[in-house]
């Protein structure tokens, strides 16, 4: 059973800071919710989100999805795949696949290699 979808914050706002490897997003200023991503070059470019994350205070509000949402739409506009090794993301991909079009095996395969041998990027 699905839970009905709730509104994101019309203050929320979202930043992608690419040489830290986060998508944050703000309200008042203030960082609510976050995706930790790292990118790849090889075999292809991708953006490759790790992990998500709401303030307690700020669960609810559909800023996770939001962050998922934007984080698809920037790989969309430039061109790369997504490879969502964050359990969250990947899940929200499934439910939304006309916005989320699969990685490669290839990216997969690239994207868990580089967690392996870089820890620094998990």
């Amino acid at each position: 059973m699905r839970r009905p979808r709730r509104e994101e914050s019309a203050m929320t706002e979202i930043k992608d800071d690419r040489a830290r490897g986060v998508l944050e997003a703000r309200e008042g200023g203030e960082v609510v919710g976050h995706v930790v991503y790292f990118t790849l070059d090889e075999p292809e470019a991708a953006l490759v989100p790790v992990h998500t994350e709401v303030d307690s205070a700020h669960e609810g509000k559909g800023i996770a999805g939001a962050l998922a949402t934007e984080l698809y739409a920037i790989a969309g506009r430039e061109g790369v795949a997504v490879v969502p090794l964050c359990p969250y993301v990947a899940k929200w991909a499934e439910r939304h696949p006309d916005q989320a079009p699969a990685a490669s095996d290839a990216l997969l395969r690239a994207a868990l290699d580089k967690v392996r041998t870089d820890p620094s990027a998990w």
